[in-house]
């Protein structure tokens, strides 16, 4: 059974869920936040505070010349999925913004790809926060790893 949420990302999250196809309607209504993100076809398959896991096929759009997904391709599968966490998880009296991305290639990436990012409760406090992601292929191999930081900062009074 699904707890109701008081944050409105969950919300939709659990309300989509309900439907038929529910996680590519969700996906696809999160990636038009920031239409780069429908570039990659992404798939949320997993969104709660604190965690959100994504998928994305390896297809002829995303590779690259050698025929491996390309390395932007899987960072911005990272971003989606920092940025899905982020509205997840923040306290309705902050907000977050990306100030940098540091991420290591570790092997090629020759398959379909998975995406988490996770953070902490502590990472929803005031000040540069990292968001750490890790994108792996279908065989569990880690290909890319490194951390997003966003700064957070208490929303102004109105």
């Amino acid at each position: 059974m699904i707890l109701a949420s008081s944050n409105y990302l969950i919300n939709l999250y659990e309300r989509c869920l309900k439907l038929p196809f529910g996680r590519q309607v969700f996906s696809a209504m999160f990636a038009r936040k920031a239409p780069y993100f429908k570039t990659i076809k992404p798939l949320i398959t997993e969104l709660k505070p604190n965690l959100c896991q994504l998928t994305f096929k390896k297809r002829k759009a995303v590779q690259n010349h050698i025929g491996t997904v390309h390395a932007i391709a899987v960072c911005n599968g990272m971003e989606m999925a920092m940025g899905a966490l982020a509205e997840a998880s923040i306290p309705k009296h902050l907000r977050w913004l990306p100030k940098g991305m540091n991420v290591q290639y570790l092997a090629k990436t020759d398959s379909d790809v998975t995406i988490e990012a996770t953070s902490s409760e502590s990472t929803w406090q005031p000040g540069d926060q990292p968001i750490s992601v890790e994108a792996k292929r279908s065989d569990g191999t880690v290909v890319a790893a490194g951390y997003i930081t966003i700064y957070v900062s208490e929303k102004p009074s109105r």
